[in-house]
């Protein structure tokens, strides 16, 4: 019986070699957008139903579809006046859906990175060539409508199988998001490749914060703010990275827009912070950090 994932070894989080992140930034700070399609009546799942009632389930259909047609717009002109370009964790059937939403990301300079072609199509139960064909699918999509190498992987509604992390680095991606496990970049460990997992943040989601824990807009700013203090006072030792993952149909309703515009403003108003993207944190990791944290790192249940 396997005692952990395997996906990566134990290091303290005091026992590190210390990060210095450009410019003596403390925080290395990115927003990731999810930017999804919902189908109304996809393929079946064995393992999971992609909605809640039966199909045709129009009402959350449409509740998710008020991302792409209204909330988005409002993030987007919100990330713009705070200067902040996102990473964006894109179901790549959006390139044919709404070019629209892609153009606008690409002309802020945004990066584009996988989060499966629909986040209604999950990995579970996938075959080796199944799962390989989705992967390609993004490369290739995501080169054609934007000119951007694909680096970076966030799975479809979080869904895997065993061989995925092999399989992203194995096709030349370089970093993950999938993994929850801390707040500073890590060694993922894979067949071949270098791969590194990013932070991505499970509490700061957006649909954790309001579909989950039911928290006030008011609240959420707080908790953004006080997320940022603490990870800005550790990152005076080393670095750190701070990632707030957002989803247009929930931080994009009107009465949130200002709760969540006050925090980004808190947060890019601080020196010391690099204002970065996905693809950015990881490459300056596995070229200054990778290594050095893989070496110092001692498998789970060795004695120290």
């Amino acid at each position: 019986m396997k005692r952990d994932p395997g996906f990566y070894d134990y290091l303290p989080y005091d026992k590190r070699p210390v990060i210095r992140w450009p410019n003596g930034a403390r925080v290395a700070f990115w927003v990731a957008p999810n930017i999804e399609f919902y189908e109304l009546d996809p393929p079946r799942n064995p393992s999971r139903a992609a909605w809640a009632r039966p199909a045709p389930d129009v009402l959350n259909y449409s509740y998710r579809d008020y991302g792409n047609r209204a909330g988005f717009w409002r993030m987007l002109e919100t990330m713009k006046r705070c200067n902040m370009r996102g990473s964006v964790s894109l179901n790549v059937a959006m390139c044919e859906h709404h070019p629209e939403v892609i153009a606008a990301c690409a002309k802020e300079g945004w990066e584009f990175y996988s989060h499966g072609t629909y986040n209604t199509r999950y990995l579970m139960n996938m075959t080796e060539e199944q799962e390989r064909a989705v992967i390609q699918d993004s490369i290739d999509t995501i080169r054609k409508h934007t000119g951007q190498k694909l680096d970076g992987w966030l799975a479809p509604a979080l869904t895997y199988t065993d061989r995925t992390m092999d399989l992203v680095a194995e096709m030349g991606l370089t970093y993950v998001c999938d993994l929850f496990h801390d707040d500073q970049p890590g060694p993922v460990k894979v067949k071949q490749g270098k791969l590194t997992s990013i932070p991505y943040s499970l509490e700061m989601n957006d649909v954790i914060v309001y579909n989950v824990n039911l928290v006030s807009p008011r609240r959420y700013a707080d908790i953004l703010k006080r997320q940022f203090d603490r990870l800005y006072a550790e990152g005076e030792r080393s670095g750190t990275v701070m990632c707030i993952p957002l989803h247009p149909y929930l931080v994009g309703q009107p009465y949130r827009l200002a709760a969540f515009e006050e925090a980004l403003s808190y947060i890019t108003g601080h020196e010391k912070v690099w204002l970065a993207t996905g693809r950015e944190i990881a490459q300056y990791f596995n070229e200054n950090y990778h290594d050095a944290f893989a070496a110092a790192a001692q498998a789970v249940g060795e004695a120290p």
